[in-house]
């Protein structure tokens, strides 16, 4: 535990020791839950065992991203999905990612309220996260924080995204179900867009079904995935369907196609390969958030690689094998 940690967690008289959370966790306690969350999104070390332990205990959620073009609706529609899938006797559990700095509490308050609206009267547990900066649709301890609600049975875990561009399309490497979100008379937009997010969709959605261009939108979104690269999983049927998040016309559908398709993952075996990938993706960014943290805190010889390379001594890619200690080449 660093210093500075130590000197943060002592102003708090109360503070219960990370490892003596994870039982609590377990047992579904809220508060347990939200400090566990907190603890992994300040990246407290002294956490870091605890986290490792609720990692063993998660593994059984159905994860479901959602994500879109700004202005989608992504956050009604997860308000709507709450009380659907609530009503349905799931316990579900929500982490909606904001474009936000840590201070702001979230760039979309409204939607952020009526969120929590719904899971209040459901018994969801919702928790919004700001990037900080981390690129991909993400906060850095977003898997983190579905671990930790995982481990605590909700299921399905969502995953809201920030709007997205054509490459911020982590969830992809997050979630077993990704469902992108589309609005109504996008037109050329969905052109602009489909490089970045359409070949990700196991779901396709289109908002605000109960306008005349909701079905424009759809006969786009279908002649664009005809002239797309082929699909990986080509035993699913990915579905387009048109929902109103307002009025919950078509929701159920929509309810119905995810839950299929998390029957689809298990019973065919894509649900490995994609366990395998979301293990990989997290390995490799933790790994990069490490070496981040490490130099960034002064540690290495990264001040002296700078000035070399400033100098034109050595080139980026030389000083960035020197730091990582291997033999630089010619």
């Amino acid at each position: 535990m660093t210093a500075a940690t130590h000197t943060q967690m002592s102003r708090h008289a109360h503070y219960v020791p990370s490892m003596d959370l994870v039982p609590l966790v377990l047992e579904g306690r809220v508060s347990a839950i939200a400090r566990m969350i907190s603890r992994a999104e300040a990246a407290y070390p002294e956490a870091a065992q605890a986290l490792a332990e609720i990692y063993r205990h998660a593994g059984r959620a159905h994860v479901v991203g959602i994500t879109g073009v700004p202005g989608a609706g992504k956050s009604t529609l997860v308000s709507a999905l709450i009380k659907a899938l609530a009503g349905a006797g799931h316990k579900v559990g929500v982490v909606a990612i904001d474009p936000s700095s840590p201070f702001s509490g979230g760039a979309i308050l409204g939607d952020r309220v009526r969120m929590s609206d719904a899971a209040a009267t459901s018994g969801a547990f919702v928790r919004s996260m700001a990037t900080r900066g981390h690129l991909g649709g993400l906060a850095r301890a977003t898997l983190e924080a579905v671990d930790i609600l995982d481990a605590a049975g909700y299921s399905p875990v969502i995953i809201e995204t920030v709007g997205v561009g054509q490459d911020e399309v982590e969830v992809v490497s997050a979630a077993h179900t990704v469902v992108v979100l589309s609005a109504p008379g996008l037109g050329d937009d969905i052109q602009a867009i489909k490089a970045g997010i359409l070949e990700i969709a196991d779901i396709h959605a289109v908002s605000k079904a109960d306008k005349p261009e909701a079905a424009a939108t759809i006969a786009a979104l279908n002649g664009m995935m005809a002239l797309g690269a082929p699909r990986t999983d080509t035993r699913w049927s990915l579905p387009v369907l048109a929902v109103s998040s307002v009025s919950g016309n078509r929701l159920g559908e929509l309810t119905e196609a995810i839950s299929a398709h998390w029957m689809h993952l298990k019973e065919s075996g894509e649900l490995a390969a994609r366990r395998r990938a979301i293990a990989r993706t997290r390995i490799l960014s933790t790994a990069r958030h490490l070496f981040h943290r490490k130099f960034n805190e002064g540690g290495g010889d990264l001040d002296s690689h700078v000035e070399a390379v400033v100098g034109r001594a050595i080139g980026p890619s030389t000083a960035a094998r020197l730091l990582l200690g291997w033999e630089s080449e010619a």
